[in-house]
This record gives C-alpha cells, sequence and structure tokens, in this order.
C-alpha cells in the first residue's frame, strides 16, 4: 500500500505505521485522515501482523487537525466527509487484532491525541507536548476523544482536561494516568521497539485474544460517542466561538468568546 501522508512498514510480525507530514508537524489535513483510516483498516487483513507501531515523522507526533486547511477558501475542508473519515479511523483502531504501541515525541495534540490515547501502549519523551485541545477553537473532541479519556482517567478528569485544554509534558501525563511510560528525550521509539519485541516473545496471541474480549464489549459505547462527536463538531463548526476561536489564532491574538 502507498500513501500520501503516511508510510506503513512491515517487518515480520511487526507493522510500523508513521505519520509523513513532517513539514507541518503531522498536522492532519482530509487526505490524512482518509489515509489513516484505509491503512488501519487494511491492517486488520493483515493475520500475520501482532504488534503496530505508530509514530510521527520529524519533530512532533502529530499536532491535531490541520487548521490551515480548515481556513483554505480555494478547497474548503468539509466536515461531515471529514467526520466519517475521523469515525472509521478510531474504530478501526479500537478493534485492531493486534497489540498497538504510540511512540510519542514533540507534539500530540487534538485528534492526533485522540490517536495516541486510542493505542494499547502509550510511550511517550518527557518533554512531549500532549493535549485534547480543541477547545482552544471551540470545538469538541474527536476521533473517539471522549471514549479512550473516559477509558484511561474517567469521566471527571476527562471532563477538566477537556474543558481546560490543558498542555502536559510527558510525567505530568504519566501522573494523570493518560500514557504508561516515560521516556528521555529522543528515546521514544527506542523503548517503542524493544516493547514491541517484548510482546513478540510473549503469548501474545492469548494477549491479543484478551483485548479482543475486553473491546468487544465496548464497541458500541464507542460507535454511539463517535456518532455523538461527529453530530456535535458539525455544530460547533457553525457556532460563533469556532469562527472567534480560528480567526484569533489566525490573528494570533487572545479569542474573545460569547457561549454562542
Amino acid at each position: 500500500m502507498t500513501y500520501e501522508t503516511l508510510t506503513i512498514e512491515k517487518n515480520g510480525r511487526l507493522a510500523t505505521l508513521t505519520l509523513n507530514r513532517p513539514q507541518s508537524m503531522n498536522a492532519m489535513n482530509a487526505i490524512m485522515m482518509k489515509e489513516i483510516a484505509e491503512a488501519l483498516e487494511w491492517l486488520h487483513e493483515e493475520e500475520n501482523v501482532q504488534v503496530l507501531l505508530i509514530k510521527g515523522e520529524g519533530r512532533a507526533f502529530s499536532a491535531g487537525g490541520d487548521i490551515k486547511a480548515m481556513l483554505d477558501p480555494n478547497s474548503p475542508m468539509d466536515i461531515d466527509t471529514v467526520m466519517v473519515d475521523v469515525t472509521r479511523l478510531a474504530k478501526a483502531l479500537y478493534t485492531l487484532p493486534m497489540i498497538t504501541i504510540a511512540s510519542v515525541h514533540g507534539a500530540a495534540a487534538g485528534l492526533g491525541f485522540s490517536l495516541v490515547l486510542g493505542c494499547d501502549v502509550v510511550i511517550a519523551e518527557e518533554n512531549s507536548k500532549l493535549a485534547m485541545n480543541f477547545i482552544g477553537i471551540g470545538l469538541v473532541p474527536d476521533g473517539a476523544g471522549h471514549f479512550f479519556l473516559k477509558e484511561r482517567i474517567g469521566i471527571p478528569k476527562a471532563k477538566q482536561l477537556i474543558w481546560s485544554g490543558k498542555v502536559l509534558n510527558g510525567h505530568d501525563a504519566l501522573a494523570l494516568g493518560l500514557i504508561d511510560e516515560v521516556t528521555a528525550e529522543g528515546r521514544a521509539f527506542e523503548r517503542a521497539e524493544e516493547t514491541a519485541a517484548k510482546f513478540l516473545a510473549s503469548p501474545v496471541k492469548a494477549m491479543i485474544a484478551s483485548k479482543n474480549i475486553l473491546h468487544t464489549h465496548n464497541v458500541h459505547e464507542l460507535e454511539s460517542i463517535l456518532a455523538l462527536e461527529s453530530s456535535s463538531q458539525s455544530a460547533m463548526r457553525r457556532s460563533e466561538d469556532h469562527l472567534e476561536g480560528i480567526q484569533a489564532f489566525v490573528e494570533k491574538r487572545k479569542p474573545h468568546y460569547k457561549g454562542e
């Protein structure tokens, strides 16, 4: 499989998916969202792959949704089409019949953070910048961000994190239970590879079976949350607060929200 915005490499029972828009800090435009969904769905058919590593090329894992693409007057982002692909992406990730490991360096924000949280194991460098920062431009988390946050830290803390949009480093995220391991700068992918090797030297087939048992029970809830995220995101994209947030971002000023 060949893609414009990512790469997939297979090495025996291990596969590596790399987000590959380094010039944009792997910000996700409509093409990347669709390609990640397609890649994860394709991996469902790769029965010989038992561990998947996900990482970002360049300075970051992913800066989240591509705001420049949202504002492109020549090719405006169709939010309803995008949300279909985001829904596909999240469901394919959660139901993958393999162990998924996120290797995080630099920023993992917005949809990028949702992708990270959807992995079975998250390894982040200590100076990473992890943020569910949709609120900064008047949007709600998508990519099952609500679902993945609730699974990892529960509803009260999930709400606080969503509403604040707080940026966390690796140690802060570990303390909250958002990630599983902190590493020194430049070591996340090395540790991810070591972790993958340990899984592959274990009875990983049984581990994947346990994952399937635990996750299958929650797929209906995941689908419900994804539908709510899609409808809410479409509504928020038309809100005055979102338009103000986007304009303030472009003008590099503090937004003035009115709750509308």
